[in-house]
C-alpha cells in the first residue's frame, strides 16, 4: 500500500509567511501616504473653491476680501463651507489676497501646518495663484498644482 504525503512542509510555510511580512512592511507606509494625500486633496479643493470666489470679488471691487475666519468667508463671499472638516482655520488676507488653511484631522505629520494660496498680478492684469506651505510640511504631501 502506497502512502502519499500531501501538503506543505513547515519550511515552505515559514518562507511564505516571511514574504508576506516583508511585502506588508513595504505596503503599509505607502497606503498610509495615499490616505493622507487624499485627505489633503479635500483641503486643496476647498481652497480652490475659495480662490474662485476671491478672484470674482477682486474683479468686482478692485480689493481683496478681509475674511479672518470660516464664518466671514461664508458670509462675505457666499460660499457654502458646511462640510469643511479637515481644517482648523481658513482665512483670507485683505491686503494681499492670500488664502491660508491650517490643516487638522488628517495625520500628526501634517496637523497644525498651513497651506497657502497666494495671488500674483500678471502683465495682463490677471492673477496667477501659487501654492505655499509652512516650514516642516512634508515634501511628499505638498500641493503639486
Amino acid at each position: 500500500m502506497k502512502h502519499f504525503n500531501h501538503g506543505f512542509t513547515l519550511l515552505e510555510l515559514l518562507v511564505v509567511i516571511a514574504i508576506i511580512g516583508i511585502l506588508t512592511t513595504l505596503a503599509i507606509p505607502y497606503y498610509q501616504g495615499y490616505i493622507i494625500r487624499a485627505k489633503l486633496v479635500e483641503v486643496e479643493h476647498t481652497m480652490i473653491l475659495i480662490k474662485s470666489a476671491v478672484s470674482s470679488y477682486r474683479q468686482e471691487g478692485d480689493s481683496w476680501p478681509n475674511c479672518p475666519t470660516i464664518n466671514e468667508i461664508r458670509n462675505n463671499l457666499g460660499i457654502g463651507l458646511g462640510a469643511v472638516t479637515r481644517v482648523s482655520s481658513l482665512s483670507i488676507d485683505g491686503v494681499t489676497g492670500t488664502i491660508t488653511a491650517t490643516v487638522d484631522n488628517i495625520d500628526t505629520r501634517v496637523n497644525g501646518k498651513t497651506i497657502t494660496l497666494t495671488p500674483t498680478r500678471v502683465a495682463d492684469d490677471s492673477f496667477s495663484w501659487t501654492w505655499g506651505w509652512s516650514a516642516g510640511f512634508p515634501m511628499q504631501f505638498r500641493p503639486k498644482h
